[in-house]
């Protein structure tokens, strides 16, 4: 199993910039990727970014390519989810998750492909 406790997250004004972290424990050897989602209130899970953990290839979704870069630190077991000119429609809860090596999935986006999920942190953004 891995545990993931992911922090950062906070209150900042339109086009401020904001740095979530996931810290990985456990298993983390089985770690093929490591990705962002956010939920609104009201609105559906969605993709925002993933890296590899070995490659460190990573993906986003259109609406935040350009603004947030995700990293990773393979030393501190940690990801990173560098946000910068942040919008109010970013505002939501932030969870990352991780899929394990060998897993089934439909695209880098797939959630029901990521086994495991931190608790989420709250990124509301002002206009």
């Amino acid at each position: 199993q891995v545990q993931l406790v992911d922090s950062g997250g906070g209150l900042v004004q339109a086009g401020g910039s904001l740095r979530l972290s996931c810290a990985a424990s456990g298993r983390t050897f089985n770690i093929y990727t490591l990705g962002w989602f956010r939920q609104a209130p009201g609105k559906e899970r969605e993709f925002v970014a993933t890296i590899t953990w070995r490659e460190e290839n990573a993906y986003y979704a259109d609406s935040v390519k350009d603004r947030f870069t995700i990293s990773r630190d393979n030393a501190k077991n940690t990801a990173y989810l560098q946000m910068n000119s942040l919008k109010p429609e970013d505002t939501a809860v932030y969870y990352c998750a991780a899929r394990f090596v060998g897993t089934v999935a439909r695209s880098w986006g797939d959630s029901r492909s990521y086994g495991y999920w931190g608790q989420g942190t709250q990124v509301t953004v002002s206009s």
